[in-house]
């Protein structure tokens, strides 16, 4: 009992389990599937509009710079043609149209200079003393002089300073001259510095060549990707901007943007790192994980509550089948009991008629004789001794019957099978002779114990020796029950050689209220109940049948370890 107890308690445990996976599963699926489709499209779009929104803020400060160079060049050149070289090359003049410039656009103008074609500095307005100065081997005047206005690289120059010169080239006297300007570096540098978005986005410019022509704010190396790939293109002009995000040897990735200014000799470049400029879709994913998290937990309590409400139910039924089994299994014994009602009441008419006779012979006896000189007295003594057996083998069949009556105890404990098959084999003698049928029993005398409820193991036996004498139905016949040890299990063979039964009922044979008997005479339970039985003993029971040949019905009860 404690071991099916055992088998039930881990059958429902294992239904527990499975209805919560159920539950778990269909319900987690497609909210995975949403969450992850809703999660990739967001975060495309917000990648997608990071990079449009960097995109704008380059094209925008990429116009700012470019302005700023051509109003200086533009200031610079209206003063070379508003003026005479005469004018120019007056100091006093000079430093009035320097002064000018810084009052109208601030520091932007460090200095004002003329250079004649030789390259010397001819006259000089700022806070350096570079008036005489030769210019003929510097990059910008060779450049300058072949154009009618130029803006340099930044380099250091004479002053060892930063900075970088726009220029007007004019002619006098069949003579060129240049009038140049210095451009305050940290004007310049300022401009740029203001594209800052986040803790790590800032922009730069790098020339041609890949030198800084602003202060970087951190460790930029334009030889790596993807500077030298931009820099090495063969495209000067064009309103493009380059986008891409490059892993790093950190792990993190880094965001590049990068656009062409000045006519394409140079780049205006901008880098962030993509945790700072994704930070806003970090914090959402994230949001949206805990909130997942928080939804699957839901699921998972929800599913365990459902799930044991289920259980509990379905353990509430299993227990009502039960009791409505046992009352089916009671309902079958008393039709066996029906069924053995005449040669039970056969079998004790006979030694009860003995037992009346007897009795009526002692009373002769006794109106004859005087007990005190009784020469009967043996006689006496013999009827009294069949009075004695008789009455104790009518004690013996009410016994079994009543055992057989009495209401199933569905506890199971050790038993021998072959002493109960003895006893039912011994109720059914009665009807056994009256259909002209044989019951031979072959029992196994090694035949261990089973652990197994008696009552219930009687009414199977009964109920499949009942049956083997129906089918043979009084034309003569041989029943026969054995029984043996195979393979940890007890089995027992109740083997009738009736008509058989036909192969399309064999599919059907154990269900409930199936009967192949005549209207009337059969209930279609009695085989359904012994499937009860001994499936609830952890047994098994099957049939083989052949048609004029005869059944055998088999049971496997397994061995208690």
């Amino acid at each position: 009992m404690d071991k099916i107890a055992d088998l039930n308690e881990n059958y429902y445990k294992a239904l527990t389990r499975r209805i919560v996976l159920i539950i778990v599963v269909v319900s987690i699926i497609p909210l995975v599937l949403i969450s992850g489709t809703i999660r990739y499209f967001f975060q495309v779009s917000y990648q997608e509009k990071v990079s449009d929104h960097l995109t704008v803020l380059i094209k925008k400060h990429r116009q700012n710079i470019d302005t700023f160079l051509n109003e200086k060049l533009a200031d610079i050149r209206a003063l070379a043609e508003s003026y005479t070289l005469d004018q120019l090359t007056d100091e006093a003049f000079l430093k009035d149209r320097l002064r000018i410039l810084q009052d109208s656009y601030g520091r932007s103008f460090a200095d004002l200079g003329v250079v004649n074609e030789q390259g010397i500095q001819i006259a000089y307005a700022g806070p350096f003393k570079l008036k005489e100065a030769d210019y003929s081997h510097a990059q910008w005047f060779k450049k300058a002089m072949q154009g009618d206005t130029y803006i340099s690289d930044v380099f250091p120059g004479l002053r060892g300073l930063p900075h970088f010169i726009v220029t007007a080239t004019q002619e006098h006297k069949g003579k060129k001259w240049i009038l140049r300007a210095t451009v305050d570096f940290d004007s310049f540098n300022s401009l740029v510095e203001n594209l800052r978005i986040g803790s790590t986005g800032f922009a730069f410019i790098l020339n041609s060549k890949g030198e800084f022509q602003t202060k970087p704010h951190a460790e930029i190396i334009p030889s790596a990707e993807p500077y030298a790939t931009f820099l090495g293109s063969t495209e000067k002009t064009g309103d493009d901007v380059f986008v891409v995000e490059q892993p790093k040897d950190s792990g993190d990735s880094m965001l590049y943007v990068m656009s062409r200014l000045k006519n394409g000799d140079w780049i205006l470049a901008f880098q962030q790192s993509a945790q700072d400029a994704y930070s806003a879709l970090y914090t959402a994913r994230l949001i949206a994980m805990v909130i997942f998290l928080v939804g699957v937990l839901g699921i998972v309590v929800v599913a365990i509550v459902l799930s044991k409400r289920v259980v509990t139910r379905i353990i509430r039924a299993d227990k009502e089948k039960e009791m409505l089994n046992e009352r089916v299994i009671e309902a079958g014994k008393l039709a066996s009991l029906g069924e053995l009602a005449a040669g039970i009441a056969h079998e004790i008419n006979n030694p009860v008629a003995v037992m009346v006779e007897e009795a009526g012979w002692i009373q002769d006896l006794l109106e004859e004789e005087d007990l005190k000189q009784c020469q009967n007295l043996d006689e006496f003594k013999q009827s009294l001794k069949q009075i004695r057996i008789q009455g104790v083998r009518c004690k013996e069949i009410t016994h079994k019957l009543l055992s057989f009556a009495r209401k199933t105890d569905p506890r199971p404990t050790d038993v021998q099978v072959n002493d109960l098959i003895e006893e039912v084999v011994a109720l059914c003698q009665q009807r056994a002779r009256y259909a002209t049928v044989k019951i031979i029993m072959n029992l196994d005398p090694e035949l261990p114990q089973v652990h197994v409820s008696p009552t219930e193991m009687q009414q199977v036996l009964m109920n499949l020796i009942n049956n083997s004498m129906d089918a043979i139905d009084g034309r003569g016949g041989t029943v026969q029950v054995n029984t043996a040890q195979r393979d940890n299990h007890v089995v027992i063979e109740v083997t009738d050689d009736g008509p058989g039964i036909p192969e399309p009922y064999l599919q059907r044979i154990f269900d409930p209220f199936f009967t192949t008997k005549p209207v009337g005479k059969g209930t279609g339970l009695g085989l359904s109940i012994c499937y009860g039985i001994v499936t609830k003993m952890g047994g098994k029971i099957s049939v083989n049948s052949a048609v004029e040949v005869g059944t055998t019905f088999r049971i496997h009860i397994p061995l208690r370890n």
